[in-house]
């Protein structure tokens, strides 16, 4: 059904964009020439962050591979990984903007129906990803679910960039399938990846091994599910009731009963440090983050999207990591 353009709030106040179903008609009648959603800030081809120089890329052949991610998290990592050789184009970009109910525009509509590769997270987070690529089929196109990628299903935790391994696993298959699809430029390739892991995530892989080796098994609260895959790639020991995690990850109302085992949790002091998305920031959530605060026990926040929105993955992850590792040292004394 179409319907106007509305703007109602959801997960903690986080807009909710988009056409609805007049995108479908849209779907059909798509065309040529490809462009980005009006909060893509994607339209050029990427930097190489360090990666093989221009002669090299030069010694390979001119293609560019046009590449459509559906959140700026995975856009920014497979357009390192691509370098002058993808042009990526990310769909949720906007840190107000809310994957989950996010809803496509025809701009996004034209995106993937040129994509030659397109990047969803899957797991039930971007279903409307999904829907968008099966109504634009395209023969030439390949797409990577991360989801399918590292086995969990819909119903399991989405959020897998917040997962080291993931990550990683990640960077493994998209350098793979950039040489299945460019393979003039498989050397190009490896070496971005290369340069990428070793060098561009070099202070990312060194936090996350530090924190580890320092503070593996400390108590930590959290205000949704997307802290858990990180707690569990530090070696974290979260206290929080999962069910209280995906309840507010989702936008639904916890229980009772967990959010009075969490206000015990902070009232005796049995976690150490407080992480939360400051992207949905519900009042349930403020509310724990005042009683953390009153009690000394220190916070620190994460967020769903690329924080800014022009930042880098590596830079955004080392900066929620360095005020994850100061809020533990300031907690343990360690």
């Amino acid at each position: 059904m179409t319907r106007p353009v509305t703007f109602p709030t959801t997960r903690g106040g986080r807009l909710k964009l988009g056409l609805g179903g007049a995108v479908v008609a849209v779907l059909a009648a798509t065309t040529g020439c490809s462009t980005s959603s009006p909060d893509s800030g994607a339209d050029k081809p990427s930097a190489s962050a360090g990666g093989a120089s221009a002669a090299d890329a030069a010694a390979g052949s001119s293609k560019v591979i046009q590449v459509v991610a559906a959140e700026n998290f995975w856009g920014s990592i497979a357009g390192q990984l691509g370098g002058s050789h993808v042009k990526v184009t990310s769909i949720i970009t906007n840190p107000d903007t809310d994957p989950h109910d996010y809803e496509p525009t025809a701009a996004d509509a034209r995106t993937v129906a040129t994509a030659q590769y397109a990047i969803v997270n899957g797991i039930g987070y971007d279903s409307w990803a999904a829907k968008l690529l099966a109504a634009n089929p395209a023969p030439q196109r390949s797409v990577l679910t991360v989801g399918d990628l590292v086995g969990i299903k819909d119903g399991g935790n989405p959020h897998r960039w917040y997962s080291p391994t993931d990550v990683h696993r990640v960077i493994e298959r998209l350098t793979a399938d950039y040489k299945k699809a460019d393979p003039a430029d498989a050397a190009y390739f490896d070496a971005q990846k290369s340069t990428f892991e070793t060098k561009t995530l070099g202070e990312y892989n060194s936090l996350i091994a530090q924190i580890k080796a320092t503070y593996a098994g400390t108590p930590i609260g959290a205000s949704e599910s997307i802290v858990s895959p990180l707690a569990d790639g530090l070696g974290l020991k979260m206290l929080t009731p999962y069910s209280f995690l995906s309840a507010i990850s989702e936008g639904s109302d916890p229980t009772a009963q967990d959010k009075a085992t969490i206000d015990h949790q902070i009232a005796a002091k049995q976690i150490k440090v407080y992480i939360y998305n400051s992207q949905n920031a519900t009042p349930d959530v403020q509310q724990q983050v005042k009683a953390a605060k009153a009690k000394g026990i220190p916070v620190a926040t994460v967020t769903e999207t690329l924080s800014p929105a022009g930042a880098s993955f590596q830079q955004w992850q080392v900066t929620e990591l360095q005020g994850i590792q100061r809020a533990l040292a300031q907690a343990t004394g360690k």
